[in-house]
């Protein structure tokens, strides 16, 4: 096991790699620049002064790897955007929200989904099925600035029990919580549904059916345990996804989180931004992909690390 896991980080290595040569490519070689608003209110001289300065008067070869150079001493350099705050700083300030937020979001939808999506398996073709795939259809197709809004006119300017936005306190996680947590909410409850129904029609269930085991026992010793196989490698990839944040629901609610720069700074060319967010964002899923395999080992005992 311990084999397998530093192959896979070696490969990590590898990727991350990879990916930041791309990226490190693709975003200069995009027309414009950090300053192609401003630029034509700037001299050429102040223009080549602060590309001296941010170190872009350099080929890009060269600023790669002077940048990969700061990456192994863990800085990722200076934001164009905010001047006086290294990329680090700026995640490690911001992060924290989100991570908060991500993580609210991940119980909410987790302990929703999975009790809905299996109720929906045994209730099959009912109307607690018929409503959890309505439910799951709304979750999928509306937007998550869709039911903020709607949350902020209901809960907050119609009936005045919640704040509308800000980050002060519990009152004030709720709504952004909720309108962040009803994609993944139907992600997960169609996910488990899917899985539960093919896993109740395997032989070996319906042998401890006939055996005389109750239906409780059967679901969680027989239909659960395989169920859940699939269910991680689906659910696994929504975690990053939830803890690096959204820019619609952090811009609604005005929290202060990590995810409006996620756009933000490709609009604005902040160039040590973009590749920090998008290292960020591919350690995260590399990580959570290999803590998914290492899962189905104790999940299934039939994998076995190669």
């Amino acid at each position: 096991m311990v084999r397998y896991i530093l192959t896979r980080l070696l490969g990590l290595i590898f990727v991350l790699l990879v990916l930041s040569i791309i990226t490190f490519w693709l975003m200069h070689g995009v027309p414009g620049g950090p300053w192609a608003y401003g630029q034509q209110l700037m001299s050429d001289q102040q223009l080549a002064a602060l590309k001296a300065r941010y170190g872009l008067d350099k080929p890009v070869w060269e600023q790669y790897l002077i940048w990969l150079g700061g990456v192994v001493r863990l800085d990722f350099g200076m934001s164009f955007k905010h001047p006086d705050e290294s990329v680090t700083s700026l995640i490690g300030r911001t992060w924290p929200v989100t991570l908060h937020l991500g993580a609210m979001t991940l119980l909410v939808a987790f302990g929703v989904g999975i009790p809905l999506g299996i109720l929906s398996a045994v209730k099959q073709n009912t109307w607690v099925d018929y409503l959890a795939t309505l439910m799951s259809i709304f979750g999928f197709v509306t937007p998550h600035f869709v039911w903020g809004i709607l949350f902020i006119l209901t809960f907050a300017l119609y009936l005045k029990w919640l704040p509308t936005g800000g980050w002060d306190g519990p009152q004030y996680w709720i709504l952004p919580v909720l309108a962040y947590a009803f994609a993944p909410i139907a992600t997960i409850s169609r996910y488990t549904r899917a899985s539960v129904v093919e896993a109740l029609r395997a032989d070996h269930v319906r042998t401890a059916r006939a055996k005389g085991l109750n239906e409780r026992a059967v679901l969680s010793q027989h239909v659960l345990r395989n169920a859940l196989i699939p269910m991680v490698t689906v659910f696994g990839p929504l975690i990053p996804d939830l803890i690096t944040g959204s820019i619609f629901i952090e811009a609604i609610f005005r929290v202060p989180g990590l995810g409006s720069y996620w756009v933000t700074s490709t609009f604005d060319r902040d160039y040590p931004m973009i590749i920090g967010l998008v290292m960020l964002w591919a350690v995260l899923i590399a990580i959570t992909y290999l803590i998914t395999d290492i899962l189905y080992v104790f999940l299934d005992p039939r994998v076995r690390f190669r």
